[in-house]
């Protein structure tokens, strides 16, 4: 069987798996977040927590909670990995420099998972698995909240209640994400992925030098790794590494894993609006363009120009032997265009226009399909977008979901389209401009550049993949980079809550034959315009300074 073969039937068995748990996964997302009943356990932590979970929240209460259980968050974190030295399970590693410490903090609380350090010569058990494999879990569900509470704002009307934080972080934890992260950790398992709380094993000398292996609760913090778009590996391989991605199955599983959520929650959407072909107008749209970017990636990657190229069958340096092009090129498409990060491949041996795509799904926003929760609550303010262009052009009031869209609501969505790129561009500007940043490049020329936008679109994205050709681990990138996590992850949130409430006060206007379809293909075709065009004209100038001039250069 050919590479390309091999990889197009992967691709295949993944999108007929994941069409099958799409619509139950979906429908049971939306009874969880719709329920009136409360599990024994979930009372438990409501009484513990001292919250109320039947108190409705109007946004401005609901961001205070968000806000405030993540500052809460970040700040356990750091002063876990602070103390970690005096902790039992530490592996006989210290405890953490400050910036270090700042930085993985911001990263796991922003469900970024961005990691300037190896993971298998830093970070003991108990920080492992009491700190960052728990924040796996919590980031995830708050933002699958922040989308709930977007999805309540569009179906409510003559309220500004967007439902309770507490409970919807709780539903989402304890039955959503821990039953699927179990069952996917007990699959890996089987796959050959290591679970245990080993200590570092020496494994012989090679060439005058040791090698030691660390054991861990490795598949269990891969599953939600995954599952909950955050990325970070146990190990600094990442799953690249056998201990975390065994084979060519559990490879498939993860990736799996990666887009399960994200799109099951368009499913959810739509069940939750009284309309599930609304669901599916997103879906396409997410569909459309995760098909797209993985084919361009799997095309350039086999197929680019040059000897070298043409001698190996496709760009193979920096990718797994186990996996091969296709399998490495579908699952890196699968991160960037979530808010994963993980990779079981180096970017920075991808080929040009390969970097430049990896890079361009993290600038649409990783919307397509996202970040669980992120990835929905971001193509839904890009779909706000496109029915305000919509009615520019008949000259008509903009109408969303039976919600106008006036000149509040576009507002919000501006300030949200634009916080990021901001980030990403001032952030690597100044980098640029310095001498000891630019003293971490690897590379120099166009490559360099690359690197260096990479870093901040990673962890402005909250994505977390790096191009791995950066020293990132310095106090400018530590503390740089996680106040950009900090302030792409919850900036963001503010307006998309802001929105939310302004839509939950409006009564719903009714459809009449002017009314824009928005859940039709040609609804779909114009997001999809949408988002090229808006992404497309902020990020091409740095785009063309990085991966086109290196990709046009070879």
């Amino acid at each position: 069987m050919s590479p390309v073969l091999a990889g197009v039937l992967q691709l295949l068995a993944l999108m007929v798996a994941l069409a099958l748990a799409y619509r139950p996964l979906g429908d049971y997302m939306a009874g969880v977040y719709s329920s009136p009943k409360h599990l024994r356990v979930e009372k438990w932590i409501y009484r513990a927590i001292g919250a109320n979970p039947a108190t409705e929240m109007r946004w401005p209460a609901y961001l205070r909670g968000v806000l405030g259980f993540s500052l809460v968050s970040v700040l356990f974190l750091y002063l876990l990995q602070r103390i970690q030295g005096s902790l039992p399970g530490s592996l006989g590693f210290s405890s953490i420099d400050p910036d270090q410490a700042f930085n993985t903090a911001a990263s796991f609380v922003s469900n970024t998972n961005w990691q300037s350090y190896y993971g298998e010569q830093a970070m003991g058990h108990v920080v492992q698995t009491g700190g960052l494999a728990v924040q796996n879990f919590l980031s995830a569900a708050v933002g699958m909240a922040v989308a709930i509470a977007l999805v309540r704002g569009f179906a409510r009307s003559r309220t500004g209640e967007l439902g309770n934080f507490w409970a919807d972080m709780v539903r989402g934890t304890i039955r959503i994400l821990l039953p699927i992260a179990l069952v996917g950790a007990v699959l890996l398992v089987a796959c050959g992925a290591i679970q245990n709380f080993a200590g570092i094993h020496p494994v012989g000398q090679f060439m005058g030098g040791g090698q030691q292996w660390n054991g861990g609760a490795v598949a269990s913090q891969e599953a939600i790794k995954e599952l909950g778009t955050n990325g970070g590996g146990y190990f600094n391989a990442n799953s690249a590494h056998p201990f975390e991605n065994p084979n060519g199955l559990s490879n498939l599983l993860e990736i799996f894993l990666i887009l399960l959520i994200p799109l099951s929650l368009t499913r959810t959407f739509g069940r939750m609006v009284g309309s599930v072909k609304q669901g599916y107008a997103i879906l396409a749209t997410m569909v459309t363009i995760w098909i797209v970017f993985t084919a361009l990636m799997m095309w350039t990657e086999f197929h680019h120009g040059g000897p070298a190229f043409d001698i190996a069958g496709g760009a193979t340096e920096g990718k797994e032997t186990r996996f091969g092009i296709g399998a490495s090129s579908i699952f890196s498409v699968a991160t960037t265009l979530t808010s994963t990060g993980a990779v079981n491949s180096f970017l920075s041996s991808y080929t040009g226009f390969g970097g430049g795509i990896a890079l361009l799904g993290m600038q649409l926003g990783e919307i397509a399909p996202g970040g669980v929760g992120s990835g929905l609550y971001g193509i839904l303010i890009m779909a706000v977008i496109a029915v305000f262009l919509a009615g520019l052009m008949v000259g008509r009031t903009p109408e969303y979901l039976g919600k106008k869209i006036g000149t509040r609501q576009i507002k919000f969505a501006a300030c949200y389209i634009l916080i990021t790129p901001a980030l990403v561009l001032c952030f690597t500007g100044v980098a640029m401009a310095m001498n000891t940043p630019a003293n971490s490049m690897t590379n120099s020329g166009a490559h360099g550049f690359s690197e260096i936008l990479y870093a901040y679109t990673s962890g402005a994205n909250n994505n977390g993949s790096a191009f791995a050709g950066l020293n990132a681990d310095t106090q400018w990138f530590n503390t740089s980079i996680g106040i950009a996590m900090l302030l792409g992850r919850f900036l963001p949130m503010v307006f998309v809550l802001a929105l939310a409430g302004s839509l939950a006060e409006q009564k719903p206007v009714p459809v009449t034959a002017g009314t824009l379809r928005t859940d039709k293909p040609l609804f779909s075709g114009l997001l999809v315009g949408t988002i090229m065009i808006v992404a497309g004209l902020t990020y091409f100038p740095a785009l063309a300074l990085g991966p086109l001039a290196e990709g046009l250069a070879s």
